[in-house]
């Protein structure tokens, strides 16, 4: 009976959380909606079941000793933001959670400092065009077979077919010299090649050895995979031959939990140990509770920010628009989650040195007016006799369900009406078809402690992000010298030029930076809680005391 309840409050309380969620104006099928309620109102009260179960269990057990409760496996349970419907490391970003479950591993990682450290590499040294790049003793993948020079070769390859972002790497001439040492000739100067191949996408997977890389690649992290449902939960095993040395952990589970609230009642239940980008709420009941719950928050590097499409809308529109948008506002509103960006790298970073005007809704109406826009009886803006309103799409993650809404108020005192339109999976909705007048997305945009990874994806004609229509000569140009520009303080300036041609045009709007905030119980450390980037979490020295 205890058992029914609790699964019948929690399902109550997940479908309240969901159906607010779905927001106003434009959502999902009402039959993907269903879908997406149910799977998480079905999983949700599973786990509580189990929780329960195991609850009952130990109560039934009352006398189990010590060492018996020591004996038990050290399996970590944590709520991931995003589920994928592959494992396949090299595609799309799939890459970022193989490596947050543990599971792949690349030539550097990069560590608190962002610097790109050894891992599967010992290190990599330049000569003009010709990089070397040495193999660590003994890293072998998880069926025994050894990393070899030739094999790392064959991956790059690989990344470079099917990976789009990564075609770059088909131009370089790789060479195996030993079996432990490959050369990159990369043909011009490439000064950011070390910290890209610590890209989790790069990550190394025995090819040969590999029938199954959608379900079970064999790579050389500290975990395997133990069972995997594709966009949804992923439980990983400790890998018992781990070339790192000892695994502390026997194994983890990782909930596919996207919204905020039912990681805050799984946290709060003990079904979870452990998540990370906890939202300002949660993060206000947790430091309530400082016995129950450790919160880790550092300076990080994921960005809030917004795409506007000039294909769909005008300049003065677009003007209009990031005059309204209030970041301190928002950033407050936030409180412990975010600090208000003024472009997509910290301004601490010496290609962080760019300008914004300040939020001006006076100036907006303005622009607007002198466009031929004219302020109707419902206070929206009209121009030919249509209503100015546009469509803003977001996805129910990092906080970005609560700045669409945000963003909604703000534009509408000021005379632009909005629909808002939610997307499980952005990458393959709004972002690929360009269906937005304003899209809002979550990235790590300092990856590497370089800005070209971020400015490449995102203001370079035909890249990734460019899916907004935006275009300029002259950023190209500079671009294209950042690219292969070798000095620090140069690198910087270019890029601080290229981000503020970018604001002036009204092409993106930054909103804000997020603190890396991590959540864990009491005795759980090593969930790359001191690491500013999203896609490490478990490894060989995760524990749980």
């Amino acid at each position: 009976m205890k058992k029914k309840i609790l699964s019948m409050i929690l399902t109550a309380v997940l479908a309240v959380s969901a159906v607010g969620c779905g927001g106003s104006g434009e959502s999902q099928p009402a039959e993907d909606t269903a879908k997406t309620e149910n799977t998480q109102t079905e999983t949700a009260a599973e786990q509580t079941d189990d929780a329960v179960e195991a609850e009952d269990t130990t109560e039934a057990a009352g006398d189990t000793t010590e060492a018996d409760a020591s004996s038990e496996p050290k399996i970590l349970k944590a709520a991931a933001s995003f589920a994928y419907p592959s494992l396949d490391v090299h595609k799309e970003y799939y890459g970022w959670y193989t490596s947050i479950y543990g599971i792949s591993e690349a030539l550097f990682k990069m560590d608190e400092n962002m610097n790109a450290a050894s891992c599967l590499a010992k290190d990599a040294t330049s000569d003009g065009s010709v990089w070397t790049i040495t193999l660590n003793d003994g890293v072998a993948f998880s069926n025994g077979n050894p990393l070899t020079a030739e094999m790392v070769i064959k991956n790059l390859q690989r990344v470079a077919e099917v990976n789009e972002r990564f075609a770059y790497l088909s131009d370089f001439e790789m060479t195996a010299t030993d079996d432990k040492t490959i050369t990159i000739d990369t043909k011009e100067v490439y000064p950011t090649l070390r910290n890209e191949l610590a890209s989790p996408e790069l990550g190394m997977v025995d090819l040969d050895a590999t029938t199954d890389f959608d379900n079970a690649p064999v790579c050389t992290g500290p975990f395997v995979i133990k069972s995997f449902q594709p966009e949804g939960d992923v439980e990983v095993s400790k890998n018992e031959s781990y070339w790192g040395g000892d695994v502390k952990l026997d194994g983890a589970i990782f909930y596919y939990m996207q919204e905020d609230d039912p990681k805050l009642l799984a946290m709060q239940s003990g079904e979870i140990d452990c998540y990370n980008s906890v939202s300002s709420a949660a993060l206000a009941v947790y430091e309530q509770e400082p016995d129950k719950y450790n919160v880790v928050s550092i300076p990080g590097a994921r960005l809030q920010f917004y795409i506007l499409n000039e294909n769909n809308l005008d300049d003065a529109v677009r003007e209009a628009i990031n005059l309204t948008v209030d970041k301190d506002a928002i950033a407050a509103y936030l409180e412990g989650t975010v600090s208000a960006a003024v472009g997509p790298f910290s301004p601490s970073a010496a290609y962080g040195k760019v300008t914004v005007p300040a939020v001006d809704t006076a100036k907006a109406k303005e622009v607007l007016e002198a466009d031929g826009y004219t302020l109707g009886s419902d206070g929206i803006y009209e121009k030919d006799g249509k209503k100015l309103s546009i469509n803003i799409k977001y996805y129910a993650a990092r906080s970005l369900d609560t700045l669409a809404l945000l963003i909604q108020e703000q534009l509408k005192a000021v005379g632009i009406d909005s629909v808002l339109g939610v997307e499980e999976d952005p990458d393959s909705t709004y972002i690929a078809n360009g269906d937005f007048d304003l899209a809002l997305y979550c990235m790590i945009a300092d990856k590497a402690g370089d800005p070209l990874y971020f400015i490449e994806s995102a203001f370079k004609e035909g890249a990734y992000y460019d899916c907004g229509g935006f275009s300029d000569d002259h950023c190209e140009e500079l671009i294209g010298q950042l690219m292969y520009e070798t000095d620090t303080a140069k690198r910087a300036e270019l890029a601080n030029e290229i981000v503020q041609i970018v604001i002036d045009d009204n092409a993106f709007g930054f909103v804000g930076l997020f603190n890396s905030t991590t959540v864990l119980r009491p005795g759980v450390s090593g969930f790359a809680e001191n690491i500013p980037f999203d896609f490490y979490g478990v490894d060989a020295e995760t524990d749980i005391e």
